[in-house]
């Protein structure tokens, strides 16, 4: 290990490799509220954050173990992802929140990934997101019907049916 008066250790977050905080940083000088996509393998939570003193307060949330109450049954897939970002952009819409900026932590920035998936629902919503639209997924992919081919399944009529639950629930 280094030593000596010109060694710094760096903060315990960063050491266990959980926080970026040059792009923290960044996404705090915006002064709008960030969403924070962050996905495992069986769940994606997204949040919608802002900044304290005392630490970060959430002011809405969505999960996609949520999804079980709109009647679609898988919750670590792209479909999923996508109504839990349709989910949280209707509820900070209803709560009066219009923007945010993306925040993605450490997580890879893939091309139609989940976190994309979950970023086109809040827009869709009209919650309004600084984006690209080239990095969202196909729309095949997003309401499921690539898995229906794959599996043989119905999250497609499932996703059709959740997505109508989600917009009568809030319009």
């Amino acid at each position: 290990m280094a030593t000596g008066p010109r060694y710094k250790v760096q903060f315990r977050r960063v050491r266990a490799g959980k926080t970026d905080y040059r792009a923290r940083k960044q996404l705090i000088i915006s002064r709008k509220p960030r969403l924070v996509v962050r996905k495992s393998l069986k769940n994606t939570n997204i949040q919608l954050v802002i900044p304290a003193k005392e630490g970060d307060s959430t002011l809405v949330s969505a999960n996609t173990v949520e999804l079980k109450k709109y009647g679609f049954s898988g919750t670590g897939n792209l479909p999923s992802a996508y109504l839990a970002g349709l989910l949280i952009g209707y509820r900070a819409k209803k709560n009066g929140h219009e923007q945010a900026i993306l925040d993605i932590g450490l997580s890879h920035a893939t091309k139609g990934g989940r976190i994309f998936a979950a970023l086109k629902g809040a827009v869709d919503s009209g919650l309004s997101v600084p984006h690209d639209p080239e990095i969202f997924p196909s729309e095949e992919r997003l309401n499921g019907k690539s898995i229906d081919k794959f599996r043989k399944t119905n999250i497609s009529a499932q996703f059709e049916s959740a997505k109508q639950k989600i917009h009568g629930e809030f319009r």
